[in-house]
C-alpha cells in the first residue's frame, strides 16, 4: 500500500475512535459536559473523514466534496472544546448559554463561507494541483476568512488553556488527573496543526485528534471523566459546612473550602499551591502536630482557637487519601465546629449544679418541716386530745364542744403536714411500696367510719356501694390516703344534709372507683390548675383555704400513678363532683397477708366470696 492509502487507513480509524467516544458520551447524554463532548467529538469525526476521503480523491471535484464533509467539522470542534472547558472550570455559569451563542457566532460564519466559497473565494481563493507530491492532491491559497478562523481557533485555545492553570493548583490530585486529561486532548490537536502553518505540506491535525480520543477513552474508563466533573466536585467541596483541608503525602496544603478558610484564616494568605503545612499552620503548633504525627492512618483530636471574646471547639478527624491500588496519596483534614454543643454542656452542667443546690435546700427545708414543725403539731395533738378527755370527765359540755372543733383543726393541719412529707418521701423514692390484694368493701367502709364524724357535723349521708366480691391490688397506707383525701374533699365543699357515695365498677383488668357529692362543684380556675396536672400550684390567695385539699387531691394523684392507673374527675357547678381512680383488680375478693416470719400468704376475705 502507499502512503495516501495508509494514511486514509489511520484517518479512518481515528474518526471511528472519536464516533466510539460519541457514542459513550451519548450514554451520559443528562449530563452538560457529555452533550458537548458527544457534539465535539462529531465534529473531529467528520474533521478525520473528510480528510481521509480528500487524501483518496482524483479530482478537483472530489476534493471540493471533501472539504465540503470536513468542515462539518473544523469550524466547530476548537469552539466546542473551549465550551466543555468553561463547564469544567464553571466560567461564566449564569451567563454560559449567551457565552456558548456568542462564540459559535465566527464558526458558523466560517462553514456558511465555506459551503459558497466558489461565489466569493473567501476562505480559500483557488486550488493549485501538486505535481510534487501525492498528498495532498491540490495545494490550497488561503483566503481571509481562512486566517481569520485560524486566529480565532488559536486564540480559543489559547483561553481554554488559561482556565485550566488556576483550577488545576486549587484541585486534589485526582481533580487535576482529569484536567490534564482535557488540556492535552485539546493540545493535540493544537500542536499538530501549527505544524501545518509553520510549512508542513500535509495537515496533520487529525491525527492529533487520534491522541485527544485514545486520552478521552483512557479518562472516560479510568477516572470517571464524565460522571464526576471537577467544577461538581469543587462546589461539592465549597458547600460543605465542615471545613476541610486536602493536603498532599509530602504534607503540603493543596486545597481547601471557604468552612476551612474561616476557621484558619492563614489559609486565606497562601499565595502558591501546594504550601508546606508547617509554614501556613505554625501559629496552631497542636493542630499541625497531630497533623504531622497522624503517619498514614485515621485520627481524631479536639482544636480550639479564640474568636474575639468567645473559644471556638472543633471536633477533627484525619483521613487518608488512597489511590485504587490503596496507596496513600495525601490526607483530608476535617474541621467540625461543635461550640454550641460545648456551649449547651456547660450551661447543662450549670443548670445541674443550680438544680443540686435547690435540692440541698429542698431536703434541709423538709428537714425543718419535718421535726421543727410535725413535732409541734404532734404535741398540741396529744394536748387535745387530754384536754377534751379532761373536759368530757368534768361534764363541761359548752367546752368540751369547743375543744373538739379545736382538735379537729388541729388534726387537720397535722394530716396535711403528713401529707407533705408522704409526698416529700414518694419524689425521693423513700415510700414503700407494697401492693397486695384487699377487699374493696372493707377498705372504703372503714374509710367511711373515719370520715363519719366530719360527715355528721354537716348532717351528710355516706353511702358506699360497692360489689363484696371486688378486689384491687394496692398498698393499704396508700389507698387509705386516697380514700382519705377523696372523702375530706368531697365532705367539704358538700352542703349540711348533702350525700357522699363512694361505688366501683370493674372495667376489664382494672377496678374503677368513684367518690361522688352533690356539693357547689369544683371553682373553674381550680378545676383548670388540676387538670394542667402540675405537681406544685401558683400561691393562693389570701384567705383561700383550698390548699389543703388541692395538695390533697395532688398526693393521691401522684400514689394512683405509683399503682399504675390514673385519676379524673368530672364537675358540674351547683350540681356535684365526682372523682375517679383506677387500680388493678378483678372480682376474686382474696387478700393478702404477711405473716409472722415475713411470708405472704393469699387468704379468703372475711367480706368477700369467690
Amino acid at each position: 500500500m502507499d502512503i495516501k492509502q495508509w494514511m486514509s487507513i489511520l484517518l479512518f480509524a481515528a474518526a471511528a475512535i472519536m464516533l466510539f467516544i460519541s457514542w459513550l458520551s451519548y450514554r451520559k447524554r443528562h449530563l452538560p459536559a457529555a452533550r458537548t463532548v458527544l457534539f465535539m467529538m462529531l465534529t473531529a469525526a467528520f474533521y478525520a473523514l473528510g480528510y481521509g476521503l480528500e487524501v483518496l480523491s482524483r479530482t478537483l471535484d472530489e476534493f471540493k466534496l471533501s472539504l465540503q464533509i470536513e468542515y462539518l467539522g473544523i469550524p466547530f470542534v476548537s469552539t466546542l472544546w473551549l465550551i466543555l472547558v468553561l463547564q469544567f472550570t464553571g466560567t461564566a455559569a449564569k451567563r454560559r448559554k449567551q457565552l456558548s451563542a456568542a462564540l459559535m457566532v465566527v464558526p458558523a460564519l466560517v462553514f456558511g463561507f465555506h459551503l459558497t466559497n466558489d461565489w466569493h473565494h473567501l476562505v480559500y481563493e483557488r486550488y493549485i494541483l501538486n505535481t510534487d507530491s501525492a498528498v495532498p492532491l491540490y495545494t490550497t491559497i488561503k483566503g481571509f476568512w481562512y486566517k481569520v478562523h485560524g486566529l480565532y481557533n488559536y486564540g480559543v485555545m489559547v483561553c481554554g488553556m488559561l482556565l485550566f492553570f488556576p483550577m488545576f493548583w486549587r484541585s486534589p490530585p485526582i481533580m487535576r488527573k482529569q484536567i490534564v486529561i482535557l488540556a492535552l486532548g485539546g493540545a493535540a490537536p493544537m500542536l499538530l496543526n501549527a505544524m501545518f502553518w509553520f510549512g508542513v505540506q500535509v495537515d496533520l491535525t487529525p491525527f492529533g485528534f487520534v491522541v485527544s480520543g485514545i486520552v478521552y477513552v483512557w479518562g472516560i474508563y479510568r477516572f470517571n471523566l464524565l460522571r464526576l466533573m471537577p467544577l461538581a466536585q469543587a462546589k461539592l467541596f465549597d458547600t460543605i459546612r465542615d471545613g476541610v483541608v486536602l493536603i498532599d503525602g509530602d504534607d503540603r496544603i493543596v486545597s481547601f473550602n471557604r468552612a476551612a478558610a474561616s476557621v484558619l484564616s492563614e489559609l486565606s494568605d497562601i499565595a502558591r499551591y501546594p504550601a508546606e503545612a508547617a509554614k501556613a499552620l505554625s501559629a496552631h503548633p497542636e493542630l499541625l502536630a497531630s497533623i504531622l504525627g497522624s503517619g498514614t492512618g485515621e485520627a481524631q483530636f479536639p482544636f480550639r482557637r479564640t474568636d474575639g471574646e468567645r473559644t471556638r471547639h472543633y471536633a477533627c478527624s484525619l483521613t487518608p487519601i488512597v489511590e485504587a491500588d490503596a496507596q496513600p496519596i495525601g490526607k483530608i483534614l476535617m474541621l467540625n465546629d461543635i461550640t454550641e454543643l460545648k456551649e449547651n454542656e456547660a450551661r447543662l452542667r450549670e443548670n445541674a449544679r443550680q438544680l443540686a443546690e435547690l435540692n440541698a435546700f429542698k431536703d434541709k427545708l423538709f428537714t425543718v418541716v419535718a421535726h421543727d414543725i410535725r413535732d409541734p403539731i404532734a404535741l398540741l395533738v396529744s394536748l387535745t386530745e387530754l384536754l377534751g378527755e379532761e373536759l368530757t370527765a368534768a361534764d363541761r359540755e359548752e367546752h368540751a364542744e369547743l375543744f373538739r372543733e379545736l382538735k379537729d383543726q388541729v388534726h387537720g393541719t397535722f394530716h396535711l403536714v403528713e401529707q407533705l412529707l408522704d409526698w416529700y418521701r414518694s419524689q425521693k423514692g423513700q415510700v414503700q411500696f407494697r401492693p397486695m390484694s384487699w377487699n374493696l368493701q372493707q377498705v372504703v367502709r372503714q374509710a367511711l367510719s373515719l370520715a363519719g364524724a366530719k360527715a355528721g357535723i354537716k348532717r351528710i349521708a355516706l353511702t358506699e356501694r360497692i360489689d363484696d366480691r371486688l378486689a384491687v391490688r394496692a398498698d393499704k397506707e396508700m389507698l387509705d390516703l386516697i380514700l382519705r383525701n377523696l372523702l375530706s374533699n368531697a365532705i367539704k365543699y358538700t352542703g349540711v344534709g348533702g350525700e357522699v357515695e363512694v361505688g366501683a365498677a370493674l372495667e376489664g383488668e382494672s377496678v374503677v372507683v368513684s367518690v361522688r357529692d352533690n356539693g357547689a362543684g369544683i371553682d373553674p380556675r381550680i378545676s383548670e390548675l388540676l387538670r394542667l396536672e402540675e405537681p406544685f400550684f401558683k400561691p393562693t390567695v389570701p384567705g383561700d383555704d383550698s390548699a389543703s385539699a388541692r395538695f390533697g387531691l395532688v398526693l393521691a394523684r401522684e400514689f394512683v400513678r405509683i399503682h399504675g392507673g390514673r385519676l379524673w374527675f368530672d364537675s358540674v357547678p351547683d350540681e356535684g363532683t365526682t372523682f375517679y381512680f383506677s387500680l388493678s383488680g378483678s372480682a376474686g375478693g382474696r387478700e393478702e397477708h404477711v405473716d409472722a416470719k415475713g411470708r405472704r400468704e393469699a387468704v379468703e376475705s372475711d367480706f368477700g366470696g369467690r
